[in-house]
């Protein structure tokens, strides 16, 4: 199983990007054998590495178009129309970025008959693919039947989870209730359809493959023997807390008990790990500020033409342990616009102005962010640092938050590219369990995954507020 950080890739995202590669190189073998045969030169025209590496520059370039267009969403390739949109998009985008390619190193080129040939027959691939996909999913295998015993308000938001992304291949079955008073309601979709007492006899006529348990009290009522008979059989037996971060990404705050963090495996930082993440952001942080230098003096300038200086807004921002920093952003609004104390951003936010808008949609307000984390009050991925004032409002109302101090906040990170702008409460909950998520499983694996989600983030102008 493909797993980034702790999260599971689903099987059949993985068969969609490697089945993609490989119809793009069928659809070049098709276009390229055509017009060799019609030139009399099929027989010497795929000789040597070039082409292998004239076709690899192809499938680069079409799988990044791809994933950044989101067609590997599954809930995109549900809705036909906008699906066909987006992959005319990202095949026009993919034929123009080969282009310049072919402009700067001609060599690499296939030639242009090649590529009239090629475009619309990947397109037609990949368009037929992700249609057969959709209506065919008993191909891959069928789905994992998962019987929630209890009736917790965990294994409620899993159901959820699990409904909302059929890419994950399974099905609830149903719940059981912890004293068998309920059978028949309804709360979710399957509801509940039995006792917990039955849980042997039941998993065993739904032929159910995993068995996750959300019980909204345990003492008493776990059927111990029953659950120890199904695990030795070979049922999968786990708690829906782990079930929920394995395929969500999140640590569900939702009834936690410190003893599952404690006994959980993960959030080891290693001397080591954190030396390298280390090094790499002021290496990527001293490249990113030579890089970005012609962007940021724009971006500047356009500042003081609307409304003059300063150009830089510092704020007090809660860091590693509990350390306060001054945080360094491009200002996005009127001046004095908090001079009656901070607030939440909001949509619509009359605080900001024209240019600050747009720099916050493009994240390019985070930019000087670089040289917090050459001082070391930050790094490149992390935890967004928070104010000190709601740090304070949301110690009181969310359970572990102090947890989320322990790394060094990050200009990006797994929270800013899994959800919106955290400007309430209740957003504030979920960011702090994706925040708890990338603490759990800190690895420079997930932090290249979470710089390289950024980049679609800040292209698409997602989560800004």
């Amino acid at each position: 199983m493909l797993k980034i950080g702790g999260q599971r890739v689903p099987h059949k995202t993985v068969l969609l990007v490697l089945s993609d590669s490989v119809l793009i190189v069928i659809g070049l073998l098709l276009a390229s054998g055509l017009r060799l045969y019609q030139s009399g030169l099929f027989s010497g025209g795929f000789e040597g590495m070039r082409t292998v590496l004239r076709f690899g520059v192809v499938v680069l370039v079409c799988e990044l178009s791809l994933y950044y267009h989101d067609l590997y969403d599954f809930q995109i390739l549900k809705r036909h129309s906008e699906m066909f949109a987006r992959l005319l998009q990202a095949f026009g985008i993919s034929c123009a970025v080969l282009a310049l390619c072919y402009y700067v190193h001609p060599p690499l080129s296939l030639g242009r008959g090649i590529a009239a040939l090629a475009a619309p027959t990947i397109l037609a691939f990949s368009l037929g693919w992700r249609l057969l996909l959709d209506k065919a999913d008993a191909l891959l295998h069928r789905p994992e039947r998962v019987l929630i015993v209890g009736t917790g308000p965990a294994g409620i938001s899993l159901t959820r989870e699990i409904i909302s992304r059929p890419e994950l291949n399974l099905k609830v079955v149903g719940f059981l209730d912890e004293k068998g008073e309920n059978i028949g309601k309804s709360l979710v979709n399957p509801g509940i359809i039995g006792a917990v007492s039955e849980v042997s006899s039941i998993a065993d006529m739904q032929k159910v493959d995993r068995i996750v348990l959300s019980l909204a009290e345990r003492r008493g009522c776990t059927p111990s023997q029953q659950l120890l008979h199904l695990k030795f059989a070979g049922v999968p037996v786990e708690d829906a807390h782990s079930c929920y971060e394995r395929i969500s990404g999140r640590i569900l705050l939702e009834r936690l008990s410190p003893s599952w963090l404690i006994l959980s495996s993960g959030f080891r930082k290693s001397a080591f790990v954190l030396a390298c993440k280390r090094v790499a952001d002021i290496i990527a942080a001293l490249f990113g500020l030579v890089l970005s230098a012609p962007v940021m003096a724009a971006v500047a300038v356009a500042i003081w033409l609307e409304t003059g200086s300063p150009i830089l807004f510092r704020q007090t921002r809660t860091g590693l342990f509990g350390r306060h920093f001054q945080i360094l952003k491009f200002r996005s609004m009127y001046q004095n616009a908090e001079a009656s104390g901070p607030a939440w951003a909001a949509q619509d936010d009359r605080r900001i102005t024209r240019v600050g808008a747009f720099i916050r949609k493009s994240r390019l307000d985070e930019l000087p962010q670089l040289f917090n984390v050459l001082r070391g009050d930050m790094s490149l991925v992390g935890p967004r640092p928070e104010q000190p004032h709601f740090v304070g409002l949301l110690q009181q109302s969310i359970p572990f938050y102090d947890q989320r101090h322990t790394v060094r906040p990050g200009i990006t990170g797994w929270a800013q590219i899994k959800y919106q702008y955290g400007a309430s409460l209740e957003e504030s909950k979920v960011k702090l369990e994706l925040d708890l998520f990338y603490i759990k499983h800190l690895s420079t694996l997930l932090d290249l995954a979470i710089i390289f989600e950024t980049v679609k983030v800040m292209l698409l102008g997602r989560g800004a507020k």
